[in-house]
């Protein structure tokens, strides 16, 4: 399979604050209600409330993965200092499937609800290398990415995507 570029992930500063380099080498489709996912996309916080349906694509059948989705700009963008905040956690996802049929739920999904600014909200999938469990982190709050990916042995990154969303007004709801 032919690699797919990392560019915009760049670009939107997900590699560098929450991930290193990585040549992206399988595909993840995400859908919330059938809307598709692409980096730098904004979505409203409306039409995010229930998980979307995460496919993995690519050759590696036999192979296992985690997703993480987390929100790096907690609590505004312009003072993250409370990055990274959790906001969902499957493994055992095998290749050529998609979440809802497969995989096991480590940490339930929370929908975001930014209150301050524009947020990115990143999935990040993760091949495992063994088939051992992947643990749960202490907390949602203060999450590293990085770390919990090499805490639980985790490969480099076989694909991420990032969406940016911000709080609605009361008008914007009710219309929408």
């Amino acid at each position: 399979m032919s690699s797919r570029s990392s560019e915009p992930l760049v670009v939107g500063r997900v590699i560098g604050e929450v991930l290193d380099p990585f040549t992206p080498s399988m595909k993840m489709v995400i859908t919330y209600k059938n809307k598709l996912i692409f980096n730098g996309h904004e979505l409203y916080p409306s039409a995010i409330g229930k998980e979307p349906l995460v496919k993995v694509q690519g050759e590696d059948l036999r192979s296992l993965f985690t997703l993480v989705m987390t929100d790096p700009d907690v609590p505004g963008p312009s003072d993250p200092y409370l990055r990274e905040h959790l906001h969902w956690i499957v493994t055992d996802i095998p290749g050529t499937t998609d979440t809802t049929y497969a995989g096991r739920v480590l940490v339930s999904y929370e929908s975001p609800k930014p209150s301050i600014g524009i947020h990115r909200f990143v999935f990040v999938l993760f091949k495992q290398k063994k088939n051992k469990s992947v643990n749960p982190p202490l907390s949602r709050v203060h999450f590293n990415t990085r770390r919990f990916a090499n805490d639980n042995d985790l490969s480099q990154p076989v694909d991420a995507v990032y969406f940016n969303a911000q709080r609605e007004t009361a008008a914007r709801k009710r219309y929408s």
